[in-house]
This record gives C-alpha cells, sequence and structure tokens, in this order.
C-alpha cells in the first residue's frame, strides 16, 4: 500500500489545521481499515489517553492509516502523509515503528 494509491481510490478530505492528514468522507462506517487497505497490511492496536476509541494504526514508506474504532465497531479513519502520520502519533503518545 501507498499514500497515492489510498488517497485515489477513496473520497478523502483535509482535516483544516492538520497539514498531511485527511479524514474518509465516506459515511459507511462499518468500514474496517482490512476493507480500506486489503488483508495483507498489517494494522496494530493501541489505546491513548488522549483518544477516547481504540487506535488502528497501518504504516507504510510514505505514510499511514490512523483509524479510530468506536465502541459500535465503526472506524473512523484517517490517511496521513509522513509527517501527519508522525505528529498524530506522538499526540497519541503512540512510539513510531
Amino acid at each position: 500500500m501507498d499514500f497515492a494509491t489510498l488517497k485515489a481510490a477513496w473520497p478523502w478530505t483535509g482535516i483544516v489545521g492538520c497539514p498531511g492528514r485527511f479524514v474518509l468522507k465516506d459515511a459507511r462506517f462499518a468500514l474496517t481499515p482490512a476493507d480500506l487497505l486489503g488483508p495483507d497490511v498489517p494494522v496494530s492496536e493501541h489505546r491513548s489517553p488522549s483518544a477516547r476509541d481504540v487506535v488502528l494504526v497501518a504504516r507504510w514508506a510514505d505514510g499511514g492509516l490512523i483509524s479510530y474504532r468506536r465502541p459500535d465497531g465503526g472506524c473512523l479513519h484517517t490517511l496521513n502523509t509522513p509527517e501527519g502520520l508522525a505528529r498524530k502519533l506522538a499526540q497519541l503518545g503512540i512510539a513510531p515503528a
């Protein structure tokens, strides 16, 4: 997976005030990271005191996906450039890989 492929495949919109970060505009919150990335992309699961939901992270050379899994199983997905990913993971207290 790479940033350009994922950005072209789904409707993303920039997050205001967060350069290098985009949120999935699709209202079908039942999509999982595997639905977006395919089954072969590894996704790690994290808890952060800065996030109310479970944080799911997939990383690749030119960015990554941060998804927030809600209690009902739905997800909010954010696509990130390397800089946006590093900044957000630092805010969440999740170590870079």
